[in-house]
């Protein structure tokens, strides 16, 4: 069987009447025949033809060496985890619904540092952390049910991609419209961790003032993001917290957050004097006004070291505030993040 075109038109150009165009003749076999062939146009229209690379031994060398390289870096995934899986089962039954005693944000910190410390060369080091990011909630999803919820409005989406960054991109994530309704998330049992924005003085009404609570049903803070730079993150360029059903841990360089209710009025010099006189020394307040600014408050403060609930310094911080009203929640911490400075933002 045969075709033959001719490339038509009406005007100037490769595929116009009068084009320098031999046409094509096609001819179909449908057995082995010494005619099947076809004839191509000029190489004035295609262009010359591209000759082969020279043959570098050399060259070639070096790319099976990455082949290999590549090859050791997916047996060694595989073999960390078959580890995982093992470590799954020796901590036993999952946990229960509205926990994640699998989640150790402590515990990914001190790794991503251990890695920072030994790094060298000249792959970046922001994307070790990414890569090592994607490797640890993958391997997280492998010991039970892990989901996120998002604070994440139409107009506020830089959230998303901060948690997105931190948690890899095959966990499932939802949006939601106010950082309440991500921390009903998590103590419902819906997601695994809440991503709420970092506190802010002039949040009108915080989030924060619904985890002042020693009830151990209430989320706690267990991370701040992003922990290893912005990236190319869209949004604004606040940071934001992390809250899950599990405990914060000490990692050597943390933060840990106290919610102060006091009961009269006490001015921030001497809440903040009572502080570094009991050895807590703050670096951030925010505080919310049940009703008038002289009457009872919540402070939330933030505190430049690791403190859980049996620290006898809270004790002590009582104590110093003699007559006045006062109760003290440890809301959780988390580890001081990586700092990069070419960070790209």
């Amino acid at each position: 069987m045969a075709f033959s075109a001719d490339f038509g038109g009406s005007g100037p150009g490769p595929y116009s009447y009068g084009a320098s165009l031999r046409g094509v003749n096609v001819f179909f076999a449908f057995a082995p025949r010494p005619d099947y062939y076809y004839l191509v146009p000029t190489a004035r229209f295609f262009g010359p033809m591209t000759p082969a690379s020279p043959a570098n031994p050399a060259l070639d060398e070096l790319r099976r060496e990455i082949d290999q390289i590549d090859n050791s870096i997916h047996d060694l995934l595989m073999r960390r985890a078959s580890v995982v899986e093992r470590i799954g089962v020796a901590k036993g039954p999952g946990p229960a619904p509205g926990q994640a005693v699998f989640l150790r944000p402590g515990r990914e910190a001190v790794i991503l540092r251990r890695l920072m410390a030994r790094h060298a060369g000249s792959f970046p080091a922001q994307v070790v952390v990414r890569i090592w990011r994607e490797m640890i909630s993958a391997f997280t999803r492998l010991q039970g049910p892990f989901a996120v919820a998002v604070y994440a409005p139409e107009d506020r989406r830089g959230f998303w991609d901060v948690a997105r960054d931190h948690f890899g991109s095959l966990v499932p994530m939802s949006a939601v419209n106010s950082p309440v309704a991500a921390l009903r998330a998590v103590a419902e049992g819906t997601a695994t961790v809440a991503i709420v924005p970092y506190p802010a003085e002039d949040d009108a009404d915080p989030w924060w003032r619904f985890v002042v609570s020693s009830d151990a049903s209430t989320p706690r803070i267990v991370a701040r993001l992003p922990f290893c730079g912005r990236g190319n993150a869209r949004g604004e360029d606040r940071d934001a917290l992390a809250l899950a059903m599990v405990p914060h841990e000490p990692t050597g360089d943390d933060r840990s957050m106290l919610g102060i209710e006091l009961g009269a009025d006490l001015s921030r010099g001497r809440l903040k004097d009572f502080l570094e006189a009991s050895g807590l020394p703050p670096t951030s307040f925010c505080t919310w006004h049940a009703r008038d600014r002289s009457g009872p408050s919540i402070h939330l403060v933030e505190i430049a070291d690791f403190v859980d609930p049996a620290d006898p310094r809270l004790a002590d911080f009582l104590a110093r505030m003699g007559e006045i009203p006062a109760r003290v929640n440890v809301l959780g911490g988390y580890a001081v993040p990586l700092s990069f400075p070419n960070d790209a933002r």
